[in-house]
């Protein structure tokens, strides 16, 4: 089983470059034709914040470009929401997020919440993939209903042939770092509860913008580096870069010695070009006023 791991898109619906000064669709184009050579792929994921808006034209821009990449490999795509996403303008273009090579809606398992989260889990080839939807309208920070996670025990109970992965977009994990620690989930011990014992091999993150590797319980999770830009944390403490650069992960799970990460950079003369800066006030004020409580 070897996943193409792409997240935080951004898709600006205008076609034109966002306020940064950076073209997020043509970042997507550049990445995926630049892993175009990967061979055997089983599934494109994309864990979250595919719009930057929650424009309709925003999701068409990523179905159609992801969409076009899976076909030509007869794959499956997965999609999860982010804290930019709007979930009828997702489930409208997207339907659950689990599309099959023709675009059609493959989701195995769904759930069905008064909230309307949409979160889905689907069989490949004995490998479970779950999508959970962490986004918080309104808010930066992730959060799990008690729904959702009584139906991700549910659907652990049996156990899939070649394990779980599991997919959403605010990370469970960070570094010492005050967004992260303000932004990421804000119940990441309630996940740890619901995945405890069961076949999940891997949790699958995007939402920081870099990549990091870290643990819930025992089960291995990465946060892949941003689509639109990536984070530079070599800048002075307390502070934050975002550079140009787009970039993914292609993960291994079928290796002996898996799960295997390799990231990957789109080919760009412009790489590392600063796109912004947070001084550590800003961060102070974002955190304040976003941050999980």
């Amino acid at each position: 089983m070897r996943i193409l791991h792409l997240s935080d898109t951004h898709i600006n619906h205008a076609g034109a470059p966002n306020r940064h000064g950076v073209d997020t669709t043509g970042s997507l184009r550049g990445m995926l034709a630049d892993v175009r050579h990967l061979e055997d792929l089983s599934a494109v994921v994309v864990s979250g914040d595919l719009a930057d808006s929650g424009a309709p034209e925003e999701y068409a821009v990523v179905r159609d470009l992801v969409g076009a990449f899976a076909r030509e490999r007869g794959i499956p795509v997965f999609c999860a929401t982010g804290n930019h996403d709007e979930r009828g303008a997702f489930a409208k273009a997207l339907g659950s997020g689990h599309l099959d090579p023709t675009g059609g809606d493959r989701a195995d398992s769904r759930l069905a919440s008064p909230e309307g989260e949409l979160a889905a889990a689907s069989l490949v080839d004995g490998h479970r993939i779950v999508t959970l939807d962490s986004l918080v309208p309104g808010k930066v920070y992730g959060y799990l209903g008690t729904a959702q996670l009584d139906w991700l025990r549910e659907e652990l109970r049996t156990p899939a042939a070649h394990g779980t992965t599991v997919v959403l977009h605010h990370p469970p994990v960070h570094l010492d770092n005050a967004l992260q620690r303000a932004m990421g989930l804000g119940n990441p011990e309630d996940l740890a509860d619901a995945v405890r014992g069961s076949d999940v091999r891997l949790i699958l993150c995007g939402h920081f913008h870099l990549q990091i590797m870290g643990y819930l319980e025992a089960v291995p999770v990465w946060v892949t580096p941003g689509v639109v830009n990536r984070i530079d944390l070599t800048g002075p403490a307390g502070t934050e870069r975002a550079v140009r650069g787009a970039s993914a992960t292609l993960v291994d799970l079928g290796s002996p010695y898996g799960p295997l990460f390799h990231t990957l950079h789109a080919r760009d003369p412009r790489a590392g070009e600063t796109v912004y800066e947070l001084d550590e006030a800003r961060i102070n004020e974002v955190v304040a006023r976003e941050g999980y409580k």
